[in-house]
């Protein structure tokens, strides 16, 4: 009998209820890790994925709020808010064994150092989420868009069977899955796009669209994108000689209707993961003294939502 993959994840928002989701229906040995309302509901209704890939219902799934009832899984996901990754961490521990892999598939550059840190390269991983979903309500997943795909791999880019064998699972599961060649790289490049187009919709409260094609902020979306590359060259990543032209065209191939979450957190006053995009930029430009004037302007002009919508907030 083939063996099932065990595999936790730990936050069942957009990220990880879908691509749990997709990987539990496909028979793998899957266990939420969630809290509250969303939580009580999975227990109660199970949980739905709404997309124009294939609606599902899970009606019997393994979910808890406690870590430690889980017995040591093959595969750690981590899709938690760039906030929560140290309980992220800590909710982790009990579920090692010898060969676990534990992957960040989060929006952000710093995450995979923080796995390091707690658990070096033995179980750190590196990953990629490229997905517009969200909790439509407790035990709904809703999928915007026909993009859903997963990047993974060791940090140091070595083979290793943990990675073939979760790459298996995505394929069984129809989730479009790869092992780049450079997951560090493909770290930086969603970082990229994602930085740019959170910045971009949320200052101008528009879709992608109306954006890229006027020119005033068509330019600032370019300056904001090219200060990201320059700084994650400065961080030793390795990018082709058409690397700003490449990224343009990837987010020219947006639908026009696009819009980062980002700016939905700042239209419904959520708590925003601002520091970790252009504020982490502007930290890093100042490191490595390079100019970051576009990505410090978005800090800026965001900052007072940083926490959510203040009380003086005229929006």
């Amino acid at each position: 009998m083939e063996r099932k993959m065990r595999i936790a994840v730990i936050g069942t928002g957009g990220v990880g209820g879908y691509f749990g989701a997709r990987l539990s229906e496909a028979g793998e040995d899957v266990t939420f890790i969630a809290r509250g309302a969303h939580l009580e509901a999975m227990k109660n209704k199970g949980l739905a994925i709404h997309s124009p890939l294939g609606n599902m219902h899970l009606d019997k799934i393994q979910c808890t709020d406690d870590p430690s009832t889980i017995a040591p899984v093959d595969i750690v996901m981590i899709a938690v808010k760039l906030w929560a990754t140290n309980e992220a961490i800590e909710a982790a521990r009990p579920l090692l064994s010898e060969g676990t892999g534990i992957i960040s598939f989060q929006n952000g550059i710093l995450a995979e150092e923080l796995l390091l840190k707690a658990f070096t390269k033995t179980h750190a991983m590196g990953g990629v989420a490229n997905i517009a979903a969200l909790i439509e309500e407790p035990g709904v997943i809703r999928h915007n868009g026909t993009m859903a795909s997963l990047f993974f791999g060791e940090l140091d880019n070595e083979s290793s069977s943990r990675s073939k064998l979760l790459l298996e699972a995505c394929e069984k599961a129809n989730i479009t899955a790869s092992i780049p060649e450079d997951i560090n790289r493909a770290i930086w490049e969603k970082y990229i796009r994602l930085v740019t187009m959170a910045a971009m919709t949320t200052i101008c409260r528009m879709p992608i669209g109306p954006i890229r094609n006027d020119t005033d902020t068509r330019s600032l979306l370019t300056q904001i994108l090219s200060e990201i590359i320059a700084v994650a060259k400065a961080k030793g990543i390795k990018f082709s000689a058409d690397v700003v032209a490449e990224q343009l065209s990837i987010i020219d191939s947006y639908p026009p209707s696009m819009v980062a979450s980002m700016c939905g957190d700042l239209r419904r006053g959520y708590r925003l993961e601002l520091p970790w995009f252009s504020g982490t930029v502007t930290n890093l430009g100042k490191d490595f003294n390079i100019p970051t004037p576009a990505n410090a302007f978005v800090y800026s002009a965001l900052k007072l939502f940083e926490n959510g919508k203040p009380e003086e907030a005229q929006i």
